[in-house]
């Protein structure tokens, strides 16, 4: 019996990124960890002989001395996806023109630095609108993979705000960072946004089934911090209500996932950046192999098509699912 697709996604959030939202000073010159986390992940996923969905930023594929290491991302068969360009947190407040702006940009760059158009969009931080949907569907992507079904954000955020240094307006522009409450009644599997310009694929970042719990891999690199058999208890109990649930997950890995404070010692202010980076690493791998006995882990573009062919959505170009 084949097992159900489910997808595994990577949001290549660069270190200037991090300190951008955070509110440090120094990430105008784009400092980066790509040359190193890149080929860490591509060599991880080829262990396992995986092809998953990385969300690249425009500015990293605008600057030349990043190429090298996001073509690993296609040349290993991985598909590239829309991360933005400027990674603002605050897309949703964005004009529909400026919005259109931003994924153009983005387009071009990384079109120029891997070879790929990308057909599916992750918000910086979830962030989404009706705006940032309707431009979607205008430049006929596929799928939209931006929301977080929890409870959580506002705590998350709240976290954040503690360790950042913002003044009152920066947190003004990150005041939906990670969601709102009202994020939890979202539904866990995926849906059809009905939109004027026709319908749009959405896959949620999956969460625990009934409580809405984040499930991703830097939360069990959190709970890790306290007890190994905690985050891997917490992992086992996602999968058999995910399975329970019919909850094809859609599982969300972070650079940071990969590296850590043997590799930078600046991001201390992230969950998790005081471990040194073999430990996260042989986590990432027990949490990979397990969702790997019940799913067959594709990239995104995979799960979109499955989903979009068992409802009968899309053409037939679109609904061929790779290895199919």
């Amino acid at each position: 019996m084949s097992r159900p697709i489910a997808s595994l996604s990577l949001d290549l959030d660069n270190k200037w990124s991090y300190m951008k939202t955070h509110g440090d000073a120094g990430w105008e010159s784009f400092p980066s960890y790509l040359d190193i986390v890149v080929p860490r992940f591509i060599d991880f996923l080829n262990e396992r002989n995986l092809k998953i969905t990385v969300f690249v930023v425009g500015q990293d594929a605008a600057l030349e001395r990043n190429h090298d290491a996001l073509r690993m991302i296609p040349d290993n068969g991985h598909e590239v996806g829309n991360h933005s360009f400027h990674h603002e947190p605050w897309l949703h407040l964005y004009s529909l023109e400026k919005i259109d702006e931003e994924f153009a940009r983005t387009e071009d760059a990384l079109q120029f630095a891997t070879g790929e158009s990308p057909i599916g969009f992750r918000g910086p931080g979830f962030s989404l609108s009706p705006d940032v949907l309707k431009v979607l569907t205008q430049r006929e992507y596929e799928y939209d993979c931006s929301t977080f079904p929890t409870f959580l954000g506002p705590l998350a955020r709240m976290y954040y705000f503690m360790t950042a240094k913002l003044d009152p307006e920066e947190k003004k522009e990150r005041s939906k960072l990670f969601g709102t409450m009202k994020e939890g009644i979202r539904p866990l599997k995926p849906y059809f946004w009905p939109l004027d310009d026709g319908p749009l694929l959405e896959i949620p970042v999956t969460t625990m089934p009934l409580f809405k719990v984040p499930i991703h891999v830097s939360y069990l690199l959190y709970l890790d911090q306290l007890s190994r058999g905690l985050a891997m208890t917490y992992w086992r109990m996602a999968l058999t209500m995910c399975r329970a649930a019919g909850v094809a997950p859609s599982l969300l890995l972070h650079p940071l996932d990969f590296l850590g404070c043997d590799d930078d010692s600046d991001l201390g202010f992230f969950p998790a950046m005081r471990v040194e980076s073999a430990r996260k690493v042989e986590l990432v791998g027990r949490i990979i192999d397990l969702m790997t006995k019940h799913w067959d882990v594709r990239p995104m573009r995979d799960h979109a098509r499955a989903v979009a062919a068992s409802k009968g959505q899309g053409s037939p170009q679109q609904l061929q699912v790779a290895g199919t």
